[in-house]
């Protein structure tokens, strides 16, 4: 049904419903372009392209991850092409780094999470941020889907548009990736103890 079709009242809820993940896709977005003018300009035009397309949406679906499809895509139409080379993925760098388990090997605290709970959300601080910065764009957008978003695997697939597997094993090399490059953090922060 195209928006000439739909009724107002529902055109204005299907809107207002969309303008409920503002702020998570601007989260997103800066995490992508690294730029709060581009962001901006990123999640304006996925509110346009959402407003074109609007006939294409099938009710019942999940709009939060409709959206981000759009974002996904804008990025890569618009604001990628100005990147000249990709930024390489070194996969053998991320191997020997184990971080998260050893947070749970070598706790200080026993109120501290367990092996393979600790999440992104309770980092806050500017390490983090500029962590999640230095991941290549291909594991920076699995791990804020994933970790932040709180996408299920199938609605990150689909939003990257790749199988599920290709999802799981990105997410796990930029989960080892954060563990190399959060290791000092870590142990600032009495998540090791000193050995």
């Amino acid at each position: 049904m195209k928006d000439s079709d739909k009724p107002e009242s529902k055109l204005r809820e299907f809107e207002l419903e969309a303008l409920e993940y503002i702020d998570s896709l601007f989260n997103v977005a800066m995490r992508m372009t690294r730029n709060k003018d581009d962001a901006e300009d990123l999640v304006q035009e996925t509110y346009l392209k959402m407003h074109r397309f609007s006939h294409t949406f099938n009710e019942g679906s999940n709009l939060k991850a409709w959206l981000f499809k759009i974002l996904r895509n804008t990025f890569i139409n618009v604001f990628r092409k100005k990147i000249r080379e990709p930024q390489e993925i070194h996969y053998t760098n991320n191997e020997d780094f184990y971080l998260f388990n050893r947070i749970a090997d070598n706790r200080t605290d026993d109120s501290l999470p367990g092996k393979g709970t600790i999440g992104i959300e309770e980092y806050l601080e500017e390490e983090i941020k500029h962590a999640l910065d230095n991941l290549p764009i291909a594991f920076r957008e699995v791990v804020l889907y994933s970790d932040v978003e709180g996408f299920s695997y199938e609605e990150i697939s689909d939003i990257v548009g790749c199988p599920i597997g290709t999802v799981k094993s990105r997410l796990y090399r930029a989960r080892k990736t954060l563990q190399k490059l959060l290791w000092d953090y870590a142990k600032d922060k009495g998540y090791l103890k000193e050995k």
